[in-house]
């Protein structure tokens, strides 16, 4: 019943409807969002994403981050899982698998696992299950300027650089204009925007998931008009899905069993497991755009962070409620000793 009531709360996630939603409408109407297209995606998405990532920096608190800076052992774990570990189980699983995956859909795992850890829902579920908030706020805003500098590096590893693979030094410029240069102006402007916009902070998320959405619909479309999908097959939806689930239940695995092993306090545990087995589609889906440009295989690349999403909050909201109740009862235990 608990796993059905947190399916039932994303499944009623008008995010992740929306994202059902742009496909379909990528699918219906392509060539109106498809570059050169009447919606003219490429200039609007650039503008909305400049624009959340400044919203990012006006509302990230500085003095959170002080607070959370003394863990370093937390904090060399979640970047290792998300920049070191990922990408290391992205090659077994291509030694292994390779020639049974579509060579898009691989791009596509490699990207989810070169990607950044998410803020928001990192934060809020460390919240939610009584873990350690600051360290979290840290390590997921780490997560997201390194990867401006890491996902494409990473990418550049595989697909090469310059003629043939993406241009590195050209998407670092592009990255830092677009995503860390409005960042670093809304920490600027925090003094004296910090309250105002703090006050409509639910509506400047709302405005962070339409921008994602636009940005999805945009590379769908590009696919569709492409033909990619039609060469692809249905089959490919069943890969992403089926390698998405076991790539989450592995990291799971995996950064639990290392949080104890380093004999982390059980508030650092819930911090680095929720930190570094999550992967960020609000960071994930502008930074396809720059670091691919107008791939005719976007959508099929952004496939496995679309559903490894949708699939990280579902276990890890079971895993937060679990997390809680058992310091709950380890709380409620101590009061009764103190007694």
């Amino acid at each position: 019943m608990q796993a059905f009531k947190h399916l039932k709360r994303v499944v009623t996630d008008w995010f992740l409807c929306g994202m059902f939603i742009a496909t379909l409408l990528a699918w219906l109407f392509p060539r109106f969002g498809s570059s050169g297209g009447a919606l003219h995606a490429e200039y609007v998405t650039n503008i909305g994403v400049f624009l959340v990532f400044f919203l990012h920096g006006v509302n990230l608190s500085s003095e959170q981050i002080r607070h959370g800076l003394k863990n370093w052992r937390l904090h060399l774990m979640v970047q290792g899982f998300t920049f070191v570990a990922f990408p290391v189980l992205w090659l077994v699983g291509k030694t292994l698998l390779g020639t049974q995956v579509p060579a898009l859909l691989m791009l596509g795992f490699l990207y989810l696992c070169a990607l950044p850890s998410t803020i928001s829902s990192s934060v809020a579920l460390t919240g939610s299950a009584k873990g350690n908030v600051p360290a979290a706020i840290l390590n997921a805003s780490l997560s997201s300027v390194l990867g401006i500098f890491i996902t494409p590096w990473l990418i550049s590893l595989v697909v090469g650089s310059g003629s043939g693979g993406i241009d590195l030094g050209s998407t670092l410029l592009d990255l830092c204009a677009m995503l860390l240069l409005p960042l670093l102006l809304g920490q600027l402007l925090r003094p004296w925007l910090g309250r105002l916009f703090a006050r409509y902070k639910r509506y400047t998320a709302v405005l962070d998931k339409v921008v994602i959405l636009l940005l999805v619909y945009a590379a769908f479309c590009n696919s569709m008009v492409s033909g990619m999908w039609q060469q692809q097959g249905t089959a490919v939806i069943g890969m992403a899905v089926l390698g998405s689930a076991l790539l989450l239940a592995l990291v799971l695995w995996l950064t639990t069993r290392s949080a104890r092993a380093l004999n982390f306090s059980p508030a650092d545990e819930i911090a680095a497991v929720f930190c570094a087995s999550k992967k960020s589609l609000a960071a994930g889906a502008p930074m396809a755009a720059l670091i691919f440009g107008a791939h005719p295989g976007l959508g099929l690349i952004l496939l496995p962070i679309m559903i490894y999403h949708p699939l990280q909050l579902i276990v890890c909201s079971v895993m937060a409620e679990q997390y809680a109740n058992r310091t709950a009862r380890v709380d409620s235990s101590a009061a009764l000793s103190a007694q």
